[in-house]
Order: structure tokens, then sequence, then C-alpha cells
């Protein structure tokens, strides 16, 4: 047996079992560290010749102790899933620090730096095995809406061009022995397709295939992405991929996101996965949702059936997901509903025939 397939079938047999925990937010953990230019830098770019501060996904490669002890705070919470640092880590995003050659080397690095804490813990706990999802994020283009009121069809980025960031992205993601792909805070579902199509071309070209996670964000009381559509649609415009999961993240904190993830819940054929931030920011920018608020959030989640999978997105501590663990542990994962077989298309409205 191949090690992806061994990796599907062991999270599928324990998701059956229990729920898992993914972990939290990195932004956050790593604004604590206060890092400076020149942290950013590091010795590998110390004469780049424009501003790097603010490129997390770089750290894996100037930083990687502070990126590797991050992962190891997750994975000491009871984290059984942690995330590669590699949320903006496409040719895409980095070109806004004119850095998009370095998109697969800072891909490769995050995926390897994940890949031996997870392994270290793995090998304290053989009990409770641990998984690396390698991160797909959304980039900082959309492909379906106009960047310009005055010119609806105007577009700064296209289907074909977001597939190739993609694949170059999953290609290296793979190389560094990622257990999973999650593509997440889908805002546009034409990018998350794009990011779809990508993955499926790269599992064709190397001969491996990992289980994808998929996760949408609803951007506000809309209950809509920002591309329109409701989590209902959403789903069923994912739903060909075959996920290992479906679900939400970022946005919304527990309270206004829970109503969307039953939505998912209740028609989805696969896992459903949730990290909502730890509240709304406060006009500083900062998440107060403190890590036992949380977890009674998500403990009522798990205990009315609506999870497989549980963590944090921004705001999120290694406390909180220590908390949110504890809180769901011996709760029952949710079960697959049996879901009557008819036609369900999608616009930005659900049809069901």
């Amino acid at each position: 047996m191949s090690k992806t397939s061994n990796s599907l079938n062991r999270l599928t047999s324990i998701a059956k079992q229990r729920i898992l925990i993914l972990d939290g937010a990195m932004g956050t953990m790593i604004q604590q560290q206060q890092l400076d230019e020149a942290d950013y830098r590091g010795e590998q770019y110390k004469n780049w010749h424009c501003d790097v501060k603010g490129n997390n996904d770089l750290l894996a490669i100037t930083q990687p102790d502070i990126i590797k002890n991050i992962h190891r705070q997750y994975l000491a919470a009871g984290a059984d899933i942690i995330e590669t640092n590699t949320f903006n880590a496409t040719t895409i995003s980095m070109s806004d620090y004119d850095m998009q050659d370095e998109a697969r080397q800072i891909n490769l690095s995050a995926a390897k730096l994940a890949r031996e804490a997870a392994d270290e813990f793995s090998v304290k706990t053989p009990d409770k095995p641990r998984f690396v999802a390698g991160v797909i994020g959304p980039t900082s283009r959309t492909a379906s809406i106009s960047p310009d009121v005055n010119d609806p069809g105007k577009r700064n980025v296209h289907f074909d061009e977001l597939v190739e960031a993609y694949k170059e992205s999953t290609h290296a993601l793979i190389e560094g022995k990622v257990d999973l792909l999650l593509i997440e805070t889908i805002f546009d579902t034409l990018n998350a397709k794009a990011a779809v199509y990508a993955v499926e071309e790269v599992f064709e070209e190397s001969g491996i295939t990992l289980p994808v996670m998929i996760s949408g964000t609803i951007t506000d009381a809309s209950g809509r992405t920002l591309s329109g559509q409701t989590s209902e649609a959403f789903y069923y415009s994912m739903r060909h991929v075959n996920p290992f999961s479906v679900g939400l993240n970022c946005a919304l904190g527990p309270d206004l996101l829970r109503q969307y993830v039953a939505e998912i819940s209740r028609i989805a054929q696969c896992n459903v996965s949730a990290h909502p931030n730890a509240g709304l920011p406060n006009e500083f920018g900062e998440y107060d949702m403190e890590a036992e608020e949380l977890s009674e959030h998500l403990k009522e989640w798990a205990e009315s059936g609506l999870v497989n999978i549980l963590g944090g997105c921004c705001g999120s501590t290694p406390e909180h997901i220590r908390q949110v663990a504890q809180a769901v542990s011996g709760i029952s994962p949710r079960q697959l509903p049996d879901i009557e077989i008819k036609m369900r298309l999608s616009g930005l409205e659900p049809f069901v025939h």
C-alpha cells in the first residue's frame, strides 16, 4: 500500500471514531513574535530590493525555528492535523513582494518543517498519529469579480494563471511529504475550481493522490461567499471532487458561523470541517474571544452532530486548540447522512430536483 492511500485510510478510520482536531492560527502566533524587517529577511534575503516584512510564508526559509516551534505548540495542544505555513505561497501572491520565483522553495521548506514536527509527535504518541495538511490559499486576486467598479468585465487574474500557480505550489507540497491538501478560505468558487483542477492535474502527473479538504469562507451576515454563493450552493459546486471534507473557516466567529456549518452538515456526503475565528476583530484588529468561550461553542457543535474536524482560524492560539480538543474529547463525530439521490446544481443558489 502506498503512503498516500495509507494517509487516506488512516484519516478515514480515525474520523469515524472521533472528531479530528485541526490546529489554530499561524499568523496570530507570528504576530506575537514582533518580528522586524531584518528578521523577515534573514541572511538569505538581507539584500532584497523591497520590503518583505509581513510576508509570513517567507519565514519558513528565514526563521524556520520559529515556524517549527509554532507547529510543535499546536501539536502539544492536541492537534491531529497541522497546516503548512503556505497560505500566500503562490507565485500570484508572492508577486506582491516580487518573490514569485521563491514560491516553490517556500512551499517545499514549509512542508518539510511541518513534516518534521508532525513526525516528532507521532513517535511520542504512536496511538495518535499526526498529519500534515498542505495549505493552498485563495491568492490575493479573484477570478470572477472585477477589481474596477466601472468595468465589470475586467479581471486581474484568469483561470489558467491560477491553475499554473496552484500546480507549482501543489507539486512542492507533495515533494515536501504532506499527507493531505487543504484548499482553504475560499471566497471565490472559480479560484477554488482552478485549485481543484490544478491539484487533479498534479495527481495525474505525479502518480500520487492525496486526500483533499475544501474550506470556504462566508464573508458577512448575508451568508454567502464573496462571489455570491450560499453555503449549500458552494458545496454542490465542489462535491464532484469527492473531497475528504468540506467546511467553512475564517471571516466569522463561531456564534455567527454555526448556521452555515449546520447547512453544509445537513447535505454533505463527506466529512465536515470548521475552523472559525476567535470572534470578530475589535477596533484594533485583535480577537477577544477567549479559549473557554470558543471551546464552549464548538462543544455544542460537536454535541449537535455537526462536525468531523474542528480547529481555529484568526485569533486562535494553542490554548484555544487545547481547550477545544478537551471539550470535544469523547463526543462522537458527525455521521454521514443518507441523502436521497437527486439532481443537485448550483449557481449563486442551489437547485435540487
